[in-house]
């Protein structure tokens, strides 16, 4: 929570930084607005820090112990000779083969 109010200061401080300087020239004639599109952007880069701050709840360590994962099994297709129900014969038949 210290973290978040830190980052809320410092965004705050920066954006009145960012829109001081532009009020206090306003009784000039220039209409340079480069600072004002730099206000703009560090604020939308502070607030992107802070949303992904307060986004990401942190690391999560998860501790199963060690496991055994089985490998999948090797397959692969043969030419089987299959008993025909019709007449007793057989026929070839494409057959899945698996270890």
């Amino acid at each position: 929570m210290k973290r978040v109010i830190s980052s809320l200061l410092i965004a705050t401080a920066l954006v009145g930084a960012a829109i001081q300087p532009a009020a206090a020239r306003d009784h000039h004639h220039h209409n340079n607005t480069g600072r004002i599109i730099a206000g703009g952007v560090a604020a939308g880069v502070v607030g992107g820090l802070i949303g992904g701050a307060l986004a990401n709840g942190g690391p999560r360590y998860v501790d199963e112990g060690p496991r055994y994962v089985e490998p999948a099994p090797r397959c692969w297709y043969e030419d089987r000779d299959v008993r025909n129900r019709y007449d007793g014969g057989y026929h070839t038949e494409t057959v899945r083969v698996c270890e």
